[in-house]
């Protein structure tokens, strides 16, 4: 049977003589594989102390790296230990009411026509004036 940690006993392990990875579930002791690594130990250690499992899929690690991860199981994390993460969501836009919405459409549908009809007249008259 697999050993069981905490998500406390993962987060103890987050330095270059002790680097535990949490992915998929189950824990990881990837210390002694650091300078091997591809990506650098730096890669490494920014996956440690927390989930690690999108960083892992998000790279499309080949089948070899794959074939080396059992080597370094150690095993798994009681999920009732792991805090629980939300990714942001934006807030809903507020709902305008027709009324307010409408308004400053109008308000542009007649402004813009006039403004550029302003810069016409200006820049005849402005012509105008150097002949």
């Amino acid at each position: 049977m697999a050993k069981v940690f905490t998500f406390e006993d993962l987060a103890n392990h987050k330095s270059r003589g002790s680097c535990w990875l949490l992915i998929h579930g189950k824990v990881y002791d990837v210390t002694s594989f650091m300078e091997e690594h591809p990506g650098g130990e730096e890669v490494l250690l920014a996956a440690t102390g927390r989930d690690a499992t999108d960083d892992f899929e998000d790279v499309g690690h080949s089948d070899e790296a794959r074939a080396l991860m059992p080597n370094m199981y150690i095993g798994d994390i009681d999920e009732s230990t792991v805090p629980v993460t939300r990714k942001y969501n934006l807030p809903p836009r507020p709902v305008q009411s027709e009324q307010e919405s409408g308004f400053g459409m109008k308000l542009l549908q007649y402004a813009v026509p006039l403004l550029i009809l302003g810069l016409a007249f200006a820049l005849q008259l402005y012509t105008k004036k150097e002949d």
